[in-house]
């Protein structure tokens, strides 16, 4: 199972590089402005041949900084400022945050590269995580989860606030708009926008699997289309119940951290 998406910068030129990059567990992915084949080429005169590398692993991924003189910033998009640094020749560093943003400075400009960490452990029953088989005390292989969802993320609230008419009593009321989204979470999430809830949006979709892959040549749901679709599988299977409502009216620094 694939654990980390990469998606590219918007400067990125030419389709084969526009499309994320989903990595398993154990692979890299390297970047820069002569990347080798299979690299992500970032098209700008101030990114090194060789800027860096990432390698997913597991529920995590690491950042080399293969720059010369640059130190990069991975960023929390969530985090209020919360952020690392991987200074020039720093190798595998490890990144925390299940969303991330590396800051390219090149030559001027700041160069985004997002990097999704969708992918949860938990410990399960009888010691052990998911995927260990050591100390379980039971043989065979173990069941992952089919979904996991991260109940102090704002992706979660943006969930709750699709979900909400249909948890309220009214079963078959469309999703609401993003801009009603935009105004439900206003109260806890004061920077909300029209775009960040989209981008949420969007991301929900890939960490559900609704959303194709990038090895497929189809375009994804349209917007209205993915919404309902979210709302459908997470109240089909419990992802949403009525007392997750609670996050639509908790203070911001504790609906998502």
């Amino acid at each position: 199972m694939y654990s980390i998406i990469v998606v590219p910068p918007p400067t990125t030129e030419d389709e084969e590089n526009r499309a994320q990059r989903r990595l398993a567990p154990g692979e890299r992915l390297g970047f820069g402005r002569s990347a080798r084949e299979g690299d992500l080429r970032i098209a700008h005169d101030g990114v090194s041949r060789r800027a860096g590398e990432i390698r997913a692993q597991g529920a995590f991924w690491t950042l080399s900084n293969l720059s010369a003189r640059q130190t990069y910033v991975v960023e929390n998009p969530e985090g209020a400022g919360e952020h690392i640094k991987v200074g020039p020749g720093r190798l595998e560093a490890p990144v925390p945050f299940e969303f991330s943003r590396i800051v390219l400075p090149a030559a001027g400009d700041l160069l985004p590269i997002e990097v999704w960490a969708p992918r949860h452990d938990y410990l399960r029953t009888g010691g052990g995580s998911y995927g260990d088989t050591t100390g379980s005390g039971h043989d065979g292989d173990t069941t992952a989860p089919a979904f996991s969802v991260d109940r102090t993320k704002r992706y979660f609230a943006v969930l709750a606030a699709l979900c909400e008419p249909r948890l309220r009593g009214a079963p078959h009321a469309p999703p609401p708009t993003v801009d009603h989204v935009v105004e439900r979470l206003r109260p806890t999430w004061p920077a909300a926008s029209r775009t960040s809830v989209q981008w949420n949006i969007d991301y929900l979709a890939v960490k559900l699997r609704l959303k194709p892959g990038p090895e497929t040549a189809e375009p994804g749901p349209r917007l209205n289309g993915k919404k309902e679709s979210l709302v459908s599988l997470a109240l089909r299977f419990d992802l949403v119940r009525e007392d997750d409502l609670v996050v639509l009216a908790t203070p911001s620094g504790r609906v998502a951290r």
